[in-house]
């Protein structure tokens, strides 16, 4: 067990996350989340073989905790996660993010998260939710080229602006959202296993908290509340999505024999041969992200009234 007594201060922002084989988006993500404002991260490495383990290891605002148990028996990493939050994160503000996400929010450039936190504390609001967008380039997915370090944003501009179905489901009340690119490429004829969108991923948390399923849904059930999706009033923002990174195509053939991402895995390995075939997604309707204040015209995120 890892002793962090006086590593971490009180009234630090953490970033707990679950990842395997991440080294080339390491560099960006940390940056980015150090920029905004995080001061510690917390990570779980799956057995990366990538050299991503030893990298983080050499960081010295990451602790590195390391399994090679399954990532799928351990309700997709949300076990290992949840367990960190409830020995470090009580009475935090927490942001809990995939290495493939990217939180962004209108006046991010001028408000990191601890001006934001200090204004979700003003509303009395314990979390702030976001719309997972997927980013893609323009072309065959292995035909673009990307280097450590280098924004995600600069490879793969662009994104659906819409649709985006916005349901709420019983017995929690929490959001449903699906669409944009995904959907329209992978699930045009089974909509219901499209990948849902909707997420509540920074939290002042308390220990009595719990994630049900990722970050898509929370306990106690009026957390649920915090995020009301795209076209809502609830201030809140987005999380890029930068899975389709060139090494998509080469990752998806391993990603299927492991079997570890869905649910049941064997409906999904039609996914992982469409993406292995490196398909063009972008199509007439794709829009090239180039500001918040474009992402809140389209209704897609609500700005905070600073």
């Amino acid at each position: 067990m890892k002793d962090l007594t006086g590593k971490i201060n009180p009234d630090d922002i953490l970033a707990v996350s679950v990842l395997r084989n991440e080294i080339t988006r390491l560099p960006f993500f940390l940056d980015h989340y150090r920029h905004l404002g995080v001061s510690q991260f917390l990570v779980v490495d799956n057995n990366s073989n990538d050299g991503s383990a030893e990298y983080l290891a050499a960081q010295p605002d990451v602790s590195v905790w390391h399994t090679a148990h399954s990532y799928h028996a351990s309700r997709f990493g949300l076990d290992w996660l949840t367990w960190l939050q409830i020995k470090y994160a009580h009475g935090h503000w927490c942001l809990m993010v995939d290495a493939d996400e990217l939180l962004i929010y209108t006046g991010d450039d001028a408000h990191n998260l601890r001006k934001l936190t200090a204004w979700l504390d003003g509303r009395g609001q314990v979390g702030f939710g976001a719309l997972m967008l997927d980013l893609y380039p323009k072309g065959p997915l292995d035909q673009c080229s990307y280097r450590p370090g280098q924004d995600p944003r600069n490879v793969m501009p662009w994104f659906d602006p819409s649709p985006y179905r916005v349901t709420r489901q019983a017995p929690l009340g929490n959001l449903w959202v699906q669409g944009g690119a995904r959907a329209r490429m992978f699930f045009g004829d089974n909509l219901q296993r499209a990948p849902t969108l909707n997420k509540i991923p920074l939290v002042k948390w308390n220990r009595r908290y719990a994630y049900v399923n990722s970050t898509h849904s929370m306990l106690p059930p009026q957390l649920n509340f915090l995020y009301d999706g795209p076209g809502g009033q609830t201030p809140s923002g987005i999380l890029l999505h930068t899975k389709f990174l060139p090494e998509i195509v080469s990752k998806s053939a391993i990603e299927k024999q492991r079997q570890q991402h869905f649910h049941a895995p064997g409906n999904f390995d039609h996914y992982y041969d469409s993406l292995s075939a490196a398909p063009d997604l972008w199509h007439q309707g794709s829009v090239r992200l180039d500001n918040t204040a474009q992402l809140e015209d389209l209704g897609l995120m609500c700005a905070p009234d600073w």
